[in-house]
């Protein structure tokens, strides 16, 4: 299990990752879950970009969303990361945001199917979540405990949930593992949306899906380098330790 002070410095290099690559503008956050206190996770309160987040930025929460003990403002959508981690013991990290490229399928009756090798993370079904159903005409924000409930229900045991005419959540058994399935998602739907517009195009298969999640653990070396490499775009490189595995 990694420990506490390494996960904290893994999620500063996550924010400016998820900057850099486009994932993230002044909306959007990512969290994990507190190694010590599954009962906790760490996010950074509100920032103009998370490209500016530091270690002093990083508050604690409750599973209800709450803050543990700060004075500082927290994100408003606390409650997407609070309720997947209560519904998903499994889950150690969370990402929400609005890429541009994932939003089409969130309003149409289009499945996001995984396409290309690096878009296998995103799992063989990508539900779609809609505010409306349950909850009428909103802001289209999770801004509480009941709405974060209802879209880790319909994120169920998938890796990723759209969110009609909003973003996406994405979850993972680590941190590392839920910046490359939110770095390679927007890039395996402008695939999808270039092939739909040439004609029908072939999704991977439920075995191929199954091959690369059977092929890439966490830490592993293949994802370690591409967490190097994000991280030194990003200019963070020199935050990344060594790998656990190592």
């Amino acid at each position: 299990m990694i420990k506490l002070d390494d996960a904290l410095n893994e999620l500063v290099i996550a924010n400016r990752i998820l900057a850099n690559e486009n994932v993230v503008d002044a909306y959007g956050h990512v969290s994990i879950r507190n190694p010590d206190k599954p009962e906790r996770f760490f996010m950074a309160h509100m920032l103009a970009t998370p490209e500016i987040v530091e270690r002093t930025d990083i508050l604690e929460f409750g599973l209800d969303g709450e803050l543990v003990s700060d004075s500082r403002t927290p994100s408003i959508e606390r409650f997407i990361h609070g309720g997947i981690y209560e519904a998903r013991p499994d889950v150690a990290a969370v990402v929400h945001a609005h890429a541009e490229d994932t939003l089409p399928f969130g309003i149409t009756n289009v499945p996001l199917r995984p396409v290309i090798h690096s878009g296998s993370f995103i799992g063989t079904q990508v539900p779609v979540w809609d505010i409306a159903d349950n909850f009428g005409d909103t802001d289209l924000l999770v801004s509480n405990t009941a709405h974060g409930r209802d879209l880790a229900r319909c994120l169920g045991k998938n890796h990723v949930v759209l969110m009609r005419g909003h973003g996406f959540a994405a979850a993972a058994q680590s941190l590392i593992d839920v910046i490359r399935l939110s770095v390679y998602l927007p890039r395996n739907a402008r695939v999808q949306l270039a092939a739909m517009r040439l004609g029908d195009f072939k999704p991977l298969s439920d075995g191929e899906v199954a091959a690369r999640f059977a092929r890439y653990k966490p830490y592993s070396a293949q994802t370690w380098r591409a967490w190097q490499y994000w991280a030194k775009r990003a200019g963070c490189g020199h935050m990344v330790g060594k790998s656990p595995k190592s």
